[in-house]
């Protein structure tokens, strides 16, 4: 009935191939490969005839099995058979994939002489066959179940080997935000969220535990009228209320949800401690106000203030504003205060950049747009107004309290380490509707 049985990787690379009649040959394995795994488009249709050879696949996660033959056949048994071979795969070594499948190949190859003869379905009972076949399969463990039991047994940080050192003990710290927002012509904030990451670099010697605290709204509630809540009020905002947060695997998740503080032995280099987003009280660095005149049917007067709202201390830098112009826009007149602006025709908006402004200031740019006459009724949809820029604070208002390193085996303290924090915001999708 079936001619072969060839089992592929996502790549089309085969990793079992078993051959049963003579007028199946190698060839076949490359048709396959090519027509269906490789093809351009999608092959919806789980048979596909290809000079004159019937295949039909099934798909296990990225695992591709594949019966042909060039008989007329009875599809359905073929499906029949080839969801059986799943289950007992399935049954021998769990889960089906590529690396189940290279370490229990010469497993498969003996359920195969099992199961098929000349490509006649035998016996397929996973229970009658483990009665003939009784070698175990070998079953790959997860990434979470390989660091427990590493962990656990052996007591090794799989994240971090032994014997690390450095003649200077140091460790960086970035909190990188992203600040959307989307606000009515008329200031009104429709929608803002802040997503956020603490990255980090570290270059210490031995095993150390590193503590580290921020201004979470959940740590000054619990710390009440201490001494941490007034140093948090001193950085001019006590709290900020965390929506959702993920961390590393190094972060020991028990300590944070008792006591709220992250603590974890750090992995060499570079690597990203946490993920976070907050929707309340969120900093927003810049507004936009717009004025859209229509002047006849041929000419537009657009005018764009953007304040800065941060501390005058402060440089913004990289500031770009896209203010959108209609399609039939034939010449652009613009007077802009500072920095330099330019009309794109091939992208329909005027482009203003400006490379530093300081907090608590104000511009503005003015613009004539001429219009071609045109037949259609329809109004100019009016985009909004796109900003992008960069600021040196966190506009969700995140601090860090504190950042200290143990190392009870090396001769070095909490002083010893020298310790850089940066606060880098940058605009994600930041629109104001004109």
């Amino acid at each position: 009935m079936i001619g072969g049985l060839f089992i592929y990787n996502h790549k089309g690379e085969v990793l079992i191939s078993r051959v049963y009649r003579d007028d199946i040959g190698r060839n076949a394995v490359d048709a396959f490969r090519v027509n269906v795994i490789h093809a351009r488009q999608q092959v919806r249709s789980p048979v596909t005839n290809i000079a004159r050879t019937s295949f039909f696949h099934v798909k296990r996660s990225n695992i591709w099995l594949a019966a042909v033959t060039k008989q007329n056949v009875n599809a359905a048994m073929v499906f029949e058979f080839l969801y059986k071979m799943c289950d007992v795969m399935t049954a021998y070594f769990g889960k089906i994939s590529e690396e189940n499948v290279k370490n229990n190949f010469v497993l498969i190859y003996e359920l195969l002489d099992e199961i098929l003869d000349f490509g006649y379905p035998q016996n397929s009972e996973t229970g009658a066959l483990k009665t003939f076949i009784t070698q175990q399969g070998i079953k790959s463990q997860s990434k979470e179940e390989q660091s427990q039991i590493t962990s656990q047994v052996t007591g090794q940080i799989g994240w971090r080997r032994e014997g690390i050192k450095y003649r200077r003990n140091e460790l960086f710290l970035d909190v990188l935000e992203s600040v959307n927002l989307l606000m009515s012509p008329q200031g009104q904030v429709l929608s803002a969220h802040v997503s956020g990451r603490v990255v980090m670099k570290s270059y210490l010697s031995g095993m150390p535990e590193c503590k580290f605290g921020m201004n979470d709204k959940i740590v000054i509630d619990k710390q009440g009228k201490g001494g941490g809540s007034e140093d948090a009020g001193k950085s001019g905002k006590q709290s900020i209320a965390i929506d959702d947060c993920t961390f590393h695997q190094c972060v020991r998740l028990s300590k944070f949800d008792s006591e709220r503080s992250i603590s974890f032995i750090p992995p060499d280099g570079d690597y990203e401690l946490m993920r976070y987003r907050t929707t309340k009280d969120i900093i927003l660095p810049f507004r936009v106000i717009p004025l859209v005149r229509e002047v006849g049917r041929t000419k537009l007067e657009v005018k764009v203030v953007i304040k800065s709202n941060f501390k005058s201390s402060l440089l913004a830098q990289k500031i770009e504003v896209r203010v959108p112009t209609p399609l039939n826009t034939s010449g652009v007149q613009l007077i802009c205060m500072k920095g330099k602006a330019k009309y794109k025709a091939s992208e329909n908006a005027i482009v203003w950049k400006i490379k530093r402004m300081a907090g608590m200031k104000e511009s503005q740019i003015s613009a004539e747009i001429e219009l071609l006459p045109t037949n259609d009724k329809k109004k100019w949809a009016r985009p909004p107004i796109s900003m992008n820029f960069e600021v040196p604070f966190a506009p969700s208002g995140l601090k860090v309290r504190y950042l200290k390193v143990f190392e009870p085996k090396l001769n070095y303290s909490d002083h010893d380490v020298i310790k850089w924090v940066r606060y880098i915001g940058r605009s994600g999708i930041y629109e104001t509707r004109c």
